[in-house]
């Protein structure tokens, strides 16, 4: 999952965008609203969920999150703010936010606060995947090959979460990197075949009779 994380405290900021990577996210990180709202015009469909700092500089979050939703985006936005009046809440709500948490906060309670979004998208997604004997259960991040579960780092469950949402259709390398890692990712450069070999080796293994197959100049697909 990627999340994009607008807050103009650079510290706090820095904070969310470790924690989260730590949990298996990947996060994109804009220190005031223009970037922010940048950021959200130009990959807004690419983000499962946004944290979103109501008091920015350039444009607050209050604008940015309606700009975001009559663009017709519904990505989920978690709103941040130090004011927490029940009028306060009831404006960001009515802006288009999802859920509201005053600051300060738990970290625990941001990321469940997250998870319970991610539950709950505006087109509905099955929790469990299947493609032939392979099952993933999305909530609790089980994969199982005919009921044998199946060990996956996160970056791997993430490629395959990804792959079985899109049955049968070919998702590029650009697309899979979108997704899995953030924008400051600087990684070795044939990054996602690696992690598509490894998926491949541990379905393998198991006896999966499902395919990661490589469409030569275009990408990958799972098949059944």
């Amino acid at each position: 999952m990627r999340i994009l994380v607008v807050e103009d405290n650079a510290k706090l900021a820095a904070s969310l965008k470790k924690g989260l990577q730590q949990e298996g996210y990947a996060v994109d990180v804009a220190l005031d609203g223009r970037e922010g709202q940048s950021l959200a015009d130009g990959a807004g469909e690419g983000y499962d969920a946004i944290v979103l700092d109501l008091m920015l500089p350039g444009v607050d979050g209050m604008t940015i999150c309606k700009n975001i939703r009559e663009s017709g985006s519904r990505v989920p936005v978690l709103m941040l703010t130090a004011r927490g009046s029940v009028s306060d809440k009831v404006e960001g709500l009515d802006a288009g936010a999802d859920d509201y948490l005053a600051k300060p906060f738990a970290f625990e309670e941001l990321t469940a606060r997250i998870r319970a979004l991610l539950r709950r998208p505006a087109v509905p997604v099955a929790p469990v995947l299947r493609a032939g004997d392979l099952e993933m259960n999305a909530a609790t991040r089980e994969v199982t090959v005919s009921g044998t579960p199946i060990s996956l780092t996160a970056k791997e469950f993430g490629l395959l979460e990804l792959l079985m949402r899109h049955p049968q259709q070919v998702l590029s390398r650009e697309q899979i990197t979108v997704h899995l890692w953030d924008q400051e990712f600087e990684g070795a450069s044939n990054v996602v075949e690696v992690h598509i070999r490894n998926v491949r080796r541990k379905l393998s293994q198991a006896g999966n009779h499902a395919q990661i197959q490589t469409v030569r100049g275009a990408g990958y697909r799972l098949s059944q």
